[in-house]
């Protein structure tokens, strides 16, 4: 399918477009600005972008007010159809931000359920006891997200609450022609919704792409023939920069290796999960890694691992953006511009690499040599087969052939030099190499 060969691109859009923190109910087309970012898309190579809520909400879209029109903070359905539309001219696919497990106070059904009490035809939307009192003292209690009560938790038992969200996904489809739905807190979610979800997206787009957000324990719990396709690989979004952070490259190498090697016991072998180095949630990679010359290691190593790339909007050029308690303003900035740098050049070569080579899109996993602060491991795919060679030390490292195999030469997919691989390669400090085997 074509999210499983696809670069990603990520962009909280409130942010991005500079809107205000509180919804105030002014309607400013700012969804238009990123349109002008599409020739910068293209230099990336990016095949889709996944755009962090846009529907009508309370603050920070996640705490959603309507399901089915467009913030006004960012503009109208007209305007996010005109800059999906540019897009797509461009072969750039759309995925959105399905929050679909609470809604925000100010959601239509719940505000009516505030006037209504026991009498509102929407009180069995939510999960209610009238008998209590909730934090904005309502005189009822109502179950939220994980303690937020500004989140009020949708009983997705509910045939109605599922009719709309499944006529708001029409929608979605419908009007703005998206390709794909991120659902929020996939976690959290009934697993018979999930299957709902999946079989209704792919009734009305066979190639329809479900990617779910999960934090930790087994993904396979909610990606699965039934249910999602992919799912966040947060183990290895961990993995990438406490390995460069630490100098212990056995870290991540132990994660691919227990995730996606030919080993029977293996976890997610075949699939192809989303991976990332940074996203609206977590710091920035650039403010993550302790030593600056690792940061186009980080991005060698999302690029050669097992799964979808993507990126997060800014981090391409090396932004930084450390997460602090109670606010996410510094990883979800305005930015006007788009800046192409040496970090941009790297990660533009990488994509293009990635995108034209089976075997680091489809290929198995192999650990071939592991240390602390060099890693080889290989990715194979029918007669193809890549050495992605990585030397994290302010130090030259000597790779002996007896540590390669018995392969004669290759060809350095970064470089474009050949390498002779029946002689010692000297790997420069802070470098990384893609080694495609000429046969």
């Amino acid at each position: 399918m074509w999210y499983n060969r696809s670069i990603f691109y990520q962009i909280y859009a409130l942010g991005f477009c500079d809107a205000p923190k509180e919804n105030d109910g002014i309607l400013v087309s700012r969804i238009n600005d990123i349109a002008n970012w599409i020739p910068h898309l293209k230099k990336l190579n990016i095949d889709a972008v996944y755009f962090s809520p846009v529907f009508e909400s309370d603050s920070h879209g996640y705490d959603t007010k309507d399901y089915q029109v467009i913030d006004c903070r960012l503009g109208t359905n007209d305007d996010f159809k005109k800059v999906v539309t540019e897009l797509k001219k461009n072969n750039i696919r759309v995925v959105l931000d399905g929050v679909f497990n609470h809604v925000g106070r100010g959601f239509w059904a719940f505000k009516d359920v505030i006037s209504n009490r026991y009498n509102s035809k929407y009180k069995d939307w939510f999960y209610i006891n009238f008998d209590g009192n909730s934090a904005y003292n309502d005189g009822f209690y109502y179950e939220g997200w994980e303690g937020h009560y500004e989140l009020v938790k949708l009983n997705l038992n509910n045939d109605e609450v599922v009719k709309y969200l499944l006529d708001s996904i029409n929608l979605w489809i419908k009007e703005f022609d998206i390709d794909g739905i991120r659902l929020d807190v996939a976690y959290c979610l009934d697993q018979n919704f999930l299957k709902t979800i999946r079989s209704f997206c792919l009734e009305q787009k066979e190639d329809f792409f479900l990617v779910g957000e999960i934090i930790s324990g087994e993904y396979k719990r909610i990606v699965n023939n039934e249910m999602l396709h992919s799912c966040t690989n947060y183990e290895c979004f961990k993995g990438i920069h406490s390995s460069l952070n630490d100098l212990n490259l056995f870290e991540i190498a132990h994660s691919l290796n227990r995730q996606f090697s030919n080993d029977p016991y293996s976890l997610y072998k075949d699939m192809h999960l989303l991976s990332f180095v940074d996203n609206h949630d977590v710091s920035r990679i650039a403010s993550n890694l302790k030593n600056k010359n690792h940061l186009p290691l980080a991005y060698g190593l999302l690029f050669s691992m097992p799964g979808i790339p993507c990126l997060y909007y800014g981090s391409e050029w090396g932004i930084e953006g450390l997460k602090q308690k109670g606010s996410d303003d510094n990883l979800r900035p305005h930015i006007e511009l788009p800046i192409f740098n040496d970090l941009s050049e790297v990660i533009a070569n990488l994509s293009k690499i990635h995108k034209n080579n089976k075997a680091l899109i489809y290929g198995d996993y192999k650990n071939i040599v592991i240390l602390n602060k060099q890693l080889v491991y290989q990715r194979s795919f029918e007669d193809e087969a890549i050495l992605v060679i990585f030397n994290i030390d302010a130090s030259t490292y000597t790779l002996s052939p007896n540590q390669l195999g018995s392969y004669n030469e290759a060809i350095d997919l970064i470089s474009g030099v050949n390498v002779i691989l029946s002689f010692p390669i000297t790997l420069q400090p802070y470098s990384m190499y893609y080694l495609k085997i000429i046969k």
